[in-house]
């Protein structure tokens, strides 16, 4: 299982809001190639594992995307360009 920090929750929940105001939408987490991910709006699918946070959707995983983050944690980090979320693993 991927854990999210508090703080990333509420980035998210920030991305998801400024994006749509649609609850049936979420921030997904996908693949964009070979150790790199990205995120897109997207509908909760049957088999997503999902994060919510103050009613909201605001991660959703596939089970494929699901099992190459388990054991990792997403959290913020600051730099020039603003916050970002950024994926590690657990030492």
């Amino acid at each position: 299982m991927l854990t999210v920090t508090e703080n990333a929750k509420q980035r998210l929940k920030e991305l998801l809001l400024a994006n749509t105001n649609d609850a049936d939408f979420g921030v997904r987490l996908v693949l964009r190639a070979v150790g790199q991910t990205g995120l897109v709006l997207d509908r909760e699918g049957f088999a997503d594992d999902v994060v919510e946070y103050e009613g909201a959707k605001v991660l959703l995983m596939g089970p494929e995307v699901a099992q190459l983050v388990a054991g990792a944690t997403l959290d913020t980090e600051d730099t020039p360009e603003g916050t970002k979320l950024v994926i590690s693993r657990n030492s």
